[in-house]
């Protein structure tokens, strides 16, 4: 067999490609995880608006707000029920209130809570 049919990748080639997905791995990963920590909050912040307009509909027809997210019948969903506990405060001050928030928890941590209010208020504003 001669030198000159041989066929393969040398370990220079194989090396060079092994650098080109590396370097392509660490610009395309953190993307991911900031994409994926916005399709999160966005979820937390779709449920915690339906949850206010929830507590309005309590409201009418109890004359309180509810007290937990069980006392709404609220399904959370499975994509924010693994990276946010929920939590209902309801005072039973003259007008009630509440606040509904969402505490983020495991990956989601780095994002913080989020918190939306009997009156509308969201915070932090930022993240709305």
């Amino acid at each position: 067999m001669e030198r000159g049919t041989q066929r393969g990748f040398t370990l220079i080639e194989l090396m060079i490609t092994v650098a080109i997905v590396a370097i392509l791995a660490s610009i395309a990963y953190p993307m991911y995880r900031d994409a994926m920590i916005k399709n999160r909050r966005a979820s937390a912040k779709s449920l915690l608006a339906d949850m206010a307009q929830r507590q309005q509909l309590f409201l009418m027809d109890n004359r309180a707000y509810a007290g937990s997210v069980a006392d709404l019948k609220v399904p959370v969903p499975t994509d924010v029920s693994p990276y946010y506990d929920l939590e209902i405060t309801a005072a039973a001050t003259t007008p009630p209130s509440f606040t509904a928030t969402a505490t983020a928890k495991g990956a989601q941590l780095s994002d913080g809570p989020l918190t939306i209010t009997h009156d509308g208020t969201k915070l932090p504003a930022n993240k709305w």
